[in-house]
């Protein structure tokens, strides 16, 4: 089946295309009649007046041609130059293919146009003075050599008032109207063949249109022959109005094409700042505002991706460990430090394993350590350092941490044989067998660092007192308690965690039994008593 599309969506889509080339065509319209009314005010008061009935003649002639011939063709040129675009811009905004070629010209163009729109204005201005002078020196009589300074002078100002400021326009309204649509997959400032106006002469031409072009134009009037006539007061007075009225201009376009970019990026850093990271700043500009705005969000887009991988690499090595080597160079060698090591095992994890299939095993594991690692890294500050199968280690008082480490790890295992037991009520009324663990508490001081080869480290702890805690975690199997701690750790508590002592215990790499303790408010109703098989 054929889709037929809309004809009412695609006439609006034409019509969108059309306004948008209308507006940026007309752009220079206002600064070019505004240098049509002084050309005709000058020309009326000091031009006319002085010619002779033959010459006024050929005058208003050569006046007509212009209108009529002149000044239509250099329009023609201009909308030519503009609506030349339009298929181009009407295959992108309904994203149909467009040749690279007619894409570039389209690029180029549009990049182009201010310096196009000037120049027709600024030849078809210029062009009068040659063609006005030849006709009046080609008429009947005697021309007054006053003409020779009086008509170009009119030209010369009204172009001064003309071209510069239309320049601004059109590209001003050029960004806003054809940039988005011609660029949506370029960038402005690196399109070859374009000449965009660089900030340094963008401030030049600025200070032309708003301040020297108006006092050239009063410097022009001072040493004009009729230099003391009260009629010249009044052209002096209309070119500094105009002088100030486009200085103001100049000020607003400075803000709309320098200022505002400055202010995007001020917003955008300060939302940068507050974390917002998929903001980015879409102005698409073809001077140094153009690849400054490009780096800008180049920059946003790498803080986003290495928030990104922090968030990936602080999942798999833990969110302590990931601030911990982040930190620091992860070359350096590790320090050694006092902390408190606890692990956790599951009881009889194996047999469950034999009993049940691959997904609920992984189930019911995710579940336990999600609920373990919560308590232990958000609720009391440790780190989960590693996985162990079904089981893991954590750091307690690694870093900057100043909290008391080793009632933070017990206040940690007890919560989590709290939290176990309300795990548990939950599996047995799915059917589910429920779990049993041990723990197991050492503090001591420890070797911490990035350890490993030049192509895989891991940031982790080693030393006794490491290994002391895994063996007194094997111990709860021994003495049916599902958490012990040794002696140091138990100096180390404050008095309202309540212990009890169990025999000394014979544990690898020990000369002499290690005293272990048990706390009384730390059981668990399925994991007490609960013995390896």
């Amino acid at each position: 089946m054929t889709s037929l599309a809309d004809p009412t969506k695609s006439s609006r889509r034409e019509s969108s295309i059309t306004w948008r080339l209308a507006l940026v065509a007309c752009a220079p319209v206002l600064a070019q009649l505004l240098g049509s009314a002084f050309n005709i005010w000058y020309n009326s008061t000091y031009v006319q007046p002085v010619l002779n009935p033959a010459q006024l003649a050929a005058f208003w002639q050569t006046v007509k041609l212009f209108n009529g011939v002149v000044y239509p063709l250099g329009v023609g040129i201009w909308l030519w130059a503009v609506f030349s675009i339009r298929s181009t811009c009407q295959r992108l905004q309904n994203q149909e293919p467009v040749l690279p070629a007619q894409l570039l010209r389209a690029r180029q163009r549009v990049v182009n146009l201010p310096w196009l729109g000037s120049a027709i204005a600024l030849a078809l201005w210029l062009l009068c003075i040659p063609v006005f002078l030849a006709v009046l020196t080609q008429a009947p009589g005697t021309l007054t050599l006053r003409i020779l300074y009086d008509l170009p002078v009119s030209f010369v100002i009204a172009a001064l008032i003309a071209v510069t400021h239309g320049f601004f326009v059109i590209e001003m309204v050029s960004y806003r109207l054809l940039y988005p649509l011609l660029f949506q997959s370029a960038r402005p400032f690196e399109i070859p063949g374009t000449l965009p106006l660089s900030l340094r002469w963008r401030g030049v031409l600025f200070a032309l249109c708003g301040g020297i072009c108006p006092i050239i134009s009063l410097l022009i009037l001072s040493v004009a022959p009729h230099g003391h006539d009260p009629q010249n007061a009044w052209f002096a007075i209309a070119v500094g109005s105009l002088g100030i009225l486009f200085s103001l201009s100049s000020a607003w376009l400075i803000e709309q094409l320098v200022v505002e970019p400055i202010k995007a990026l001020q917003r955008t850093a300060a939302a940068v700042t507050h974390g917002n990271l998929a903001i980015r700043l879409n102005l698409l500009r073809a001077d140094e505002f153009g690849p400054l705005i490009d780096e800008f969000n180049q920059m946003i887009a790498e803080l986003q991706e290495n928030q990104l991988l922090q968030e990936i690499f602080g999942r798999h090595v833990g969110e302590q460990a990931a601030i911990q080597i982040l930190r620091r160079d992860p070359n350096l060698g590790g320090i050694e430090q006092d902390l408190t090591v606890l692990f956790v095992d599951i009881r009889n994890f194996s047999q469950r394993c034999d009993v049940q299939s691959p997904q609920e095993v992984v189930t019911v594991l995710n579940l336990f350590l999600t609920e373990m690692v919560e308590i232990v890294e958000q609720g009391y500050g440790g780190m989960v350092n590693k996985f162990l199968g079904d089981g893991f280690m954590a750091l307690f008082g690694v870093g900057d941490s100043t909290e008391n480490h080793a009632s933070q790890a017990v206040k940690a295992a007890q919560a989590m044989l709290t939290s176990l037991d309300k795990l548990n009520h939950r599996l047995e009324e799915e059917g589910t067998q429920p779990l049993a663990m041990g723990i197991g508490i050492h503090t001591g001081r420890a070797i911490v660092g990035s350890i490993g080869s030049d192509r895989r480290m891991e940031y982790t702890a080693i030393g006794d007192t490491v290994n002391v805690a895994s063996r007194v975690e094997a111990l709860t199997k021994v003495v049916g308690k599902p958490l012990l701690l040794t002696d140091p750790t138990r100096q180390a508590l404050p008095s309202e965690i309540v212990i009890e002592s169990l025999p000394p215990q014979w544990v690898k790499g020990k000369p002499e039994p290690i005293s272990i303790f048990y706390v009384k408010n730390g059981e668990s109703t399925f994991s007490n008593g609960m013995k390896a098989t």
